[in-house]
């Protein structure tokens, strides 16, 4: 008999984690952390809740971030994660693909090793999905998040009911 093989759940920090843009004003009721001394005024964005959050998912979390190591020391302390794997982002890297799939796409398909995984991104495109349909055997979840919200109470209800119907 295989045994089960959690699914991967590649998080994204800009955008899903930490919210940007002018419309940005935080949850409500929310309470900030104190702002982290670490020179980047951005983390004070990060959603201490959102952490036990995913940490609840029936998945292993892995950094798919342009942070890479970074997000271990600077994100996961302020979510009260562990040190996760870190998918390695080449220094090269820009941008979403124009009009093609984003850089990370193959990345994250080649690094799956054929595992079920979701994808938690600012920056997803119906292209992403088409490639990784394309191009990776098992089933996978391609969860565009709105970077001036960052993840939301739907984000995590649609994150959970597909990873617990896998």
């Amino acid at each position: 008999m295989i045994g089960f093989v959690r699914p991967l759940l590649f998080l994204d920090v800009d955008g899903p984690l930490i919210p940007f843009g002018p419309t940005w004003h935080g949850r409500p009721g929310r309470v900030p952390p104190p702002a982290p001394d670490t020179g980047n005024p951005l983390l004070a964005r990060v959603e201490p809740a959102d952490g036990p959050r995913l940490a609840a998912l029936p998945c292993e979390l892995v950094w798919a971030t342009t942070w890479q190591a970074d997000a271990n020391e600077s994100v996961a302390p302020l979510l009260g994660l562990p040190e996760l794997p870190v998918v390695d982002i080449p220094e090269h890297a820009g941008g979403p693909g124009r009009g093609g799939p984003h850089w990370k796409t193959p990345l994250l398909v080649d690094w799956a090793a054929g595992r079920p995984f979701a994808w938690v991104d600012d920056e997803i495109t119906d292209a992403d999905r088409d490639w990784v349909g394309a191009h990776h055997p098992e089933r996978a979840l391609l969860h565009r998040v709105d970077p001036g919200r960052g993840l939301t109470d739907a984000d995590f209800a649609a994150l959970g009911a597909w990873l617990r119907a896998l």
